[in-house]
C-alpha cells in the first residue's frame, strides 16, 4: 500500500494535470519514496519539466498540444515513480522473507530425523539408538532456531552442527571447511605469521577466502608486470605452460640480442680508435 506522503504527491501531480488547472504553476513534489533501509535519507523529487511550466505559469490559456504534452510528461513520471516503488517493495519483500526463513525456517534434515524418530517410537524399535545418532550429527535436539554454541555469539547455528558459519571451525567433527591461510601480517620472529583464519570450503584451492583471492591475484599481476609479463585482466583463463615458456624464451632472446649489439658497438669503437 502507498503511504500518506506518496498518495499526497500523486494527488498533487494529478491536480496539476487536471483540466481546470492549465495555468497553475509547477511546484516541487516533496514526498519520499518508500525506503527499505530506514538509515538512508530520501531526496525530494521534482516534477519533470518544472522549468517549462514555470515559464507558462502566468499564461491565461494554454493550447491543446501544450496541455497534452504536460499531462503526458507527468503521467510518464508517475509511471516511473510507481515502477521504482514496486521494485523497492520487491527488494524489501525478499529481504524480509530471507530474514524470516532464516529465523523460523526448519531444515529438511531435522524434519526427516523427527519423522524417523516418531515412526521408530510407534513401531517400538530402539529410539535410543536414533537419539545417539542425532547427537553424533549435532542436530541440537531438533531445535531449528538454536543459536551458535560460542559464548557471546547470537547467530543461528548451521544445519547438523552447533556453530554458525563464522565459528564452524570450532566443530571438531566437521570436514567441509578449513581456515583461510592468507598471511595478513608480516612474519615475526616471536609470534610467527598471522593468518586470516576465516572458514572456507575445503575444496577451494588456493586456501584463500574470496577477498584474499582477489588480493593475491593483484599481487600476482603486479609481480608478473615487474618481471616483464603484461597481464591486463585476471578474469581471463590462465595461460598454458607452453605459452609461458615461449614468452620467457622471447624475453631471454631479446636480452641476448641487446647484449650482442652492445658488444659489437664496443668492438667497432675500439677499431675506430686504435
Amino acid at each position: 500500500m502507498l503511504n500518506t506522503a506518496t498518495a499526497t504527491a500523486i494527488i498533487n501531480a494529478a491536480a496539476i494535470c487536471g483540466p481546470n488547472h492549465h495555468n497553475q504553476s509547477s511546484i516541487a513534489v516533496s514526498f519520499k519514496m518508500p525506503d527499505p533501509s530506514p538509515s538512508s535519507s530520501a531526496v525530494p523529487i521534482r516534477i519533470d519539466g518544472s522549468e517549462q511550466d514555470a515559464a507558462l505559469s502566468k499564461s491565461e490559456f494554454l493550447t491543446r498540444p501544450e496541455v497534452i504534452k504536460r499531462r503526458a510528461r507527468r503521467v510518464k513520471q508517475l509511471v516511473r515513480i510507481y515502477r521504482d516503488q514496486y521494485w523497492l517493495l520487491m527488494e524489501e519483500l525478499k529481504l524480509k522473507y530471507r530474514e524470516y526463513y532464516w529465523e523460523y525456517g526448519k531444515s529438511p534434515f531435522v524434519e526427516d530425523e523427527e519423522s524417523e524418530r516418531i515412526n521408530s517410537s510407534r513401531a517400538g524399535v530402539t529410539a535410543m539408538a536414533a537419539d545417539i545418532g542425532n547427537d553424533d550429527l549435532g542436530l541440537n535436539d531438533g531445535n531449528a532456531t538454536s543459536r551458535c554454541g560460542v559464548n557471546g555469539c547470537k547467530a543461528k547455528a548451521m544445519v547438523l552442527t552447533e556453530f554458525c558459519h563464522m565459528h564452524i571451525l570450532s566443530d571438531t567433527k566437521q570436514t567441509l571447511y578449513k581456515a583461510c591461510t592468507f598471511n595478513i601480517k608480516s612474519i615475526s620472529s616471536t609470534t610467527g605469521p598471522i593468518l586470516c583464519g576465516k572458514p572456507i570450503l575445503r575444496s577451494i584451492a588456493p586456501s584463500f577466502c574470496p577477498p584474499h583471492i582477489q588480493k593475491a591475484e593483484r599481487h600476482m599481476v603486479r609481480a608478473l608486470k615487474k618481471s616483464g609479463l603484461n597481464i591486463t585482466s585476471t578474469s581471463k583463463l590462465a595461460p598454458k605452460i607452453h605459452m609461458i615458456v615461449v614468452e620467457y624464451t622471447q624475453i631471454i632472446q631479446q636480452k641476448r640480442r641487446a647484449a650482442r649489439r652492445k658488444l659489437e658497438n664496443a668492438e667497432i669503437k675500439v677499431e675506430n680508435n686504435p
